[in-house]
């Protein structure tokens, strides 16, 4: 048998397991210990430092704090935004968090997307909602506490918290 006729497979193959092994790394990077917050960009975002003192950029998943900067033309300071940054900055110093991934792990824009914990096992994203500091924004694949989101949202909502005291 000629093996001339299955090289054309190794190559696909071959990058198949280069993406797996990619993403494993990602994942090896930013999952399972405790980092130290750089900086707080906005309410659903942060910057990571790793003991080897890597800078990674955090979205949390699930939810849209309003913007609390211009950025271009493309979005513009929120209702709300300040607050909602502040009180993350307030929730988060001299703290450190913990990341749990969904299926897709990296976003458009280079963002690492992850459901957030603090040390004390508090789950930011959760928090947020339910205190009305964001509300929710599920994309898929990311939809595993869609549910959980939700009733915090309403709840929050309900209670006129946060952002909704305005609404």
């Amino acid at each position: 048998m000629n093996l001339w006729y299955f090289r054309p497979m190794r190559q696909p193959l071959f990058i198949i397991f280069f993406i797996l092994f990619s993403s494993l790394k990602i994942n090896a990077q930013v999952s399972g210990k405790f980092y130290s917050i750089k900086r707080v960009s906005d309410g659903d975002t942060v910057v990571i430092q790793d003991e080897s003192d890597n800078q990674y950029k955090i979205r949390f998943i699930g939810i849209d704090a309003p913007e609390s900067r211009n950025v271009g033309n493309r979005k513009q300071v929120q209702v709300f935004g300040s607050e909602a940054k502040t009180h993350l900055k307030k929730l988060l110093f001299n703290k450190k968090i913990r990341l749990e991934f969904d299926v897709q792990k990296i976003d458009r824009y280079g963002r690492t997307l992850a459901y957030v914990y603090l040390e004390n096992g508090v789950f930011l994203n959760q928090y947020l909602l339910a205190k009305g500091y964001a509300r929710i924004a599920t994309f898929p694949p990311n939809i595993k506490y869609v549910e959980d989101f939700r009733k915090s949202e309403e709840k929050a909502r309900r209670n006129k918290l946060g952002m909704w005291l305005y609404y």
